[in-house]
């Protein structure tokens, strides 16, 4: 991600996230669907499209294009609730994560946790924003 996100900033985003929440997303009649579990909330376009237009047609994942542009974004806006976070970090996170998913659960479907989501934020706010020159 960035590396230019305040890490004070993210810490407060993660106090709204929950850790326990899982993401699952799967494909069904053509569409494609992410639930936010346990309560089965299916995740939508609107809001992320409020902030950046990548695919109007819907998400995607397991390559790097506008699909999973636009889920990434939406994940880290679910997640965070952080409009400034979500949008400083979801291009490194759909590379790093969303890029990655794969339907390869015995049901046809991918999981993600806050855990997971967590960890890739934490991930890049660590990363040096440059090498230090000595």
């Amino acid at each position: 991600m960035s590396g230019f996100t305040n890490s004070n900033s993210l810490e407060q985003s993660r106090a709204s996230g929950n850790a326990d929440v899982v993401y699952v997303g799967y494909r069904r009649r053509g569409r494609t669907i992410v639930e936010k579990q346990p309560d089965q909330e299916q995740l939508t376009l609107d809001r992320s499209l409020e902030l950046a237009n990548h695919s109007p047609s819907g998400f995607s994942w397991g390559y790097a294009g506008s699909g999973p542009a636009q889920l990434a974004l939406a994940l880290l806006l679910d997640y965070t609730d952080d409009k400034d976070v979500a949008l400083e970090e979801y291009m490194e996170f759909k590379t790093k994560v969303v890029s990655q998913l794969e339907c390869t659960e015995p049901d046809g479907c991918w999981r993600l946790t806050g855990r997971e989501i967590d960890a890739a934020l934490r991930e890049t706010v660590d990363e040096p924003v440059a090498p230090s020159v000595n």
